[in-house]
């Protein structure tokens, strides 16, 4: 049983996941903090906890867990009211140290470098936590509540994470995207994403494997234009797919020539 009593600022799906592993984990879960009780509630429920939509956290805290929306993120840690003790750590890629008002003393940055969402369980096994910490004492937490539900901490500074959640949004948020426009062009010919599993499983299990750089295949790296003029005539549907597949396709083309 963990010795750690928690409480989380936001109730979306970063919160979500980490209060809901903490709680499995045998930590402690206090107080659930949200705009909304519509979400905010449940999450309390879940993990046995009392919900609130004012940021107020009492004297039994230790770590409150500040996961909101980016843009939210300044106000809300402005508003906090906690004792002087307790550490408060947000889990934004972008942001640092900076974004705490000098009202906290004892702040962090606790980033689960991995992608939430509602309804779907993620393994917390070796899951990277990209910490950073005001102090020493406020890091060993951070490093310690992390390694209570099985994370692997990496210690950087902001100007590192900065440039890894960039590196995730090109790893994630854009393959995700390539992934939907897939589909989309598959429907065209009457066929799901289904039928493409074992090239995607492949193409990632690959790019893990041996490394993205030797895994590059496709008419781009083999300069077969007959091809690309071909893909880029049945984009027609779409000016704006057909952009992003020349973009694409010279930018391979190039790296590739450097090479």
């Amino acid at each position: 049983m963990s010795q750690f009593i928690v409480s989380f600022a936001g109730a979306g799906r970063v919160a979500g996941a980490l209060c809901g592993e903490m709680f499995r984990s045998g930590i402690k879960i206090h107080q659930i903090v949200s705009e909304s009780g519509s979400d905010g509630r449940p999450l309390a429920n879940v993990c046995n906890a009392e919900w609130s939509s004012e940021l107020s956290f009492d004297t039994s805290n230790q770590v409150i867990i500040v996961a909101v929306p980016d843009h939210k993120l300044k106000e809300v840690l402005s508003s906090i009211i906690c004792p002087a003790e307790c550490v408060v750590a947000h889990t934004a890629g972008s942001y640092g140290l900076e974004v705490f008002p000098s009202t906290l003393r004892k702040t962090g940055v606790f980033y689960p470098l991995q992608t939430f969402s509602k309804g779907r369980s993620v393994s917390f096994n070796n899951l990277p936590f990209l910490t950073e910490a005001s102090d020493d004492e406020t890091g060993k937490i951070l490093h310690d509540l992390a390694r209570s539900i099985g994370g692997k901490v990496h210690f950087i500074d902001h100007e590192q994470r900065k440039v890894v959640h960039l590196a995730a949004v090109f790893v994630n948020n854009f393959t995700n995207y390539m992934l939907a426009s897939g589909s989309e062009i598959a429907g065209r010919a009457g066929l799901s994403l289904e039928i493409f599993e074992p090239l995607i499983r492949e193409t990632i299990a690959k790019a893990l494997e041996s490394g993205p750089e030797k895994s590059q295949t496709g008419p781009a790296i083999r300069n077969d234009h007959n091809t690309i003029e071909m893909h880029l005539e049945l984009l027609s549907f779409s000016p704006e797919l057909q952009k992003i597949y020349k973009e694409l396709t010279d930018s391979i083309i190039k790296h590739y020539n450097k090479r």
